[in-house]
């Protein structure tokens, strides 16, 4: 994983692309560091991005075997994410999958790369989802296409995802550093409290 704190912005990376990020343990405990790192140390708006053409292909399986998949570190990191009282974007360089779409949902905002995919299946890999991410993906999309993400497996296009409600910008590949500059431009310039009672008043 990388940290590029050297501006307001913190950009956040995912950096296990010969296993398509696939999140270990000591992943996602460095990962909830950063965000309590992030809350203290004067970040302006965070990203969280990927290496590669895939953000995350959720959990590593043999630690999800091992039992990682029952782990409450997928709870404590989402909700620390939710938490932060600033603008938190998940630039989804690649396919969001599995385990990743808590801390994915758990962002005010996703941008998507055009050829991503989108999927989450936890009935055919005989796991539970994370305890928030159901009532996160009705809220993002609706109750029934969130059964049909978790109960029907549904694998959604790039597309599919933008008119779901699941993304909310997607751009081309090479488009990805701009849109996440457009998009957090204000926020880092912004007096904080005014970004974080926006965010109060929004949840």
């Amino acid at each position: 994983m990388e940290v590029d704190k050297s501006q307001p912005c913190w950009i956040v990376t995912l950096n296990r692309p010969e296993k398509a990020n696939a999140l270990t343990r000591d992943m996602l405990v460095q990962l909830t560091a950063v965000m309590d790192d992030a809350s203290v140390q004067g970040a302006r708006a965070l990203v969280l991005t990927g290496r590669g053409h895939v953000f995350s292909a959720g959990a590593d399986l043999e630690e999800a075997r091992a039992g990682l998949a029952l782990d409450d570190i997928w709870e404590r990191l989402s909700s620390r994410v939710a938490a932060l009282p600033f603008l938190t974007v998940a630039a989804l360089n690649g396919t969001l999958a599995g385990g990743a779409f808590g801390m994915a949902m758990a962002c005010d905002l996703r941008i998507g790369v055009e050829g991503a995919e989108f999927f989450y299946p936890v009935l055919r890999l005989g796991f539970q989802p994370q305890p928030s991410d159901p009532a996160r993906l009705a809220a993002l999309v609706g109750p029934a296409r969130a059964r049909m993400v978790l109960i029907g497996g549904a694998r959604l296009s790039d597309q599919e995802a933008l008119s779901f409600g699941l993304i909310d910008r997607l751009v081309p590949r090479r488009g990805l550093e701009q849109a996440i500059r457009d998009v957090t431009r204000d926020a880092v310039n912004a007096i904080p409290a005014h970004v974080a009672a926006i965010k109060d008043l929004l949840r």
